[in-house]
């Protein structure tokens, strides 16, 4: 393989163009996020719950949902991380992609009035409502190993949960991508150090994410790995698929940033 090398100044020309991207995009974003959503969460309407799932600790569980429909993540029973993946049900090979979601609106803060995106530029969920802010999208799920090392042997990890989840939709372990860690409160030091910063939890803690296509979506409820916790205990958590909704023309998701509102406009091509 040949190793191109580049001057200085081409380096600096590169450097200059990205500063000004970014310069722009962080003027056209919101300065902060909307404030938090009020504990306790409302109830949801009776008519509305299409399924409610509670996942016990240290297992997986899968579900398909349609545009505009939302799923509530919610902390009933407890403290407890949950893993989260998705595919497109029209075409599997696009995928979540936390790497994309965190470049492209200039923040590692996923919570309410963001988005998330697909490895095809398009948006798969909305943040809609989030009581926390506390969650992951840098590190990934606990493994065999890592569980070994922490808990000793005989733990079920986040790994291995999705290489079964992925296998019973016919996907391969290929397939799985980089996993959104919701009620995972890590944040980055200065010196680039992961910190695990349990003050941002709250009792009762939940998310909603609406879909902004079809989709197949897997969770694992396995301790994340900077969880200092030393006692393997995940509580059930509960997971609440909601009616769909049409989103209202102003919905702060879908015009918060101009990468949120290119990310929607390859939704809509895409759909043609």
């Amino acid at each position: 393989m040949t190793h191109v090398r580049r001057s200085p100044e081409e380096i600096a020309a590169n450097r200059a163009r990205y500063e000004e991207h970014q310069r722009r995009g962080l003027e056209f974003a919101p300065k902060a996020l909307p404030e938090a959503s009020p504990l306790p969460p409302p109830e949801i309407a009776r008519d509305t719950v299409v399924h409610r799932e509670v996942i016990p600790g240290g297992w997986y569980w899968s579900t398909h949902v349609r545009k505009n429909e939302a799923l509530r993540v919610s902390l009933d029973h407890g403290f407890s991380t949950l893993s989260l993946v998705a595919w497109s049900a029209a075409d599997t090979s696009e995928r979540l992609n936390l790497p994309d979601t965190v470049k492209l609106q200039w923040t590692t803060a996923i919570g309410k009035g963001r988005v998330i995106f697909s490895d095809m530029g398009r948006v798969m969920f909305s943040v809609t409502e989030d009581s926390s802010g506390a969650h992951d999208g840098l590190m990934g799920g606990s493994t065999l190993s890592s569980n070994a090392a922490k808990y000793g042997e005989g733990k079920r990890n986040t790994r291995d949960n999705l290489v079964l989840l992925a296998t019973k939709a016919g996907l391969d372990k290929r397939d799985i991508p980089s996993v959104l860690a919701l009620f995972a409160p890590v944040r980055v030091d200065q010196d680039g150090s992961f910190l695990w910063r349990p003050d941002l939890l709250h009792s009762g803690d939940y998310v909603e994410l609406r879909a902004e296509m079809d989709m197949i979506v897997g969770f694992s409820n396995c301790p994340h790995p900077l969880d200092p916790n030393p006692t393997y205990q995940p509580n059930p958590v509960t997971v609440t698929r909601i009616a769909a909704m049409e989103p209202p023309a102003d919905d702060l998701c879908r015009t918060a940033t101009a990468e949120a509102m290119r990310g929607f406009e390859n939704n809509t091509l895409a759909a043609m």
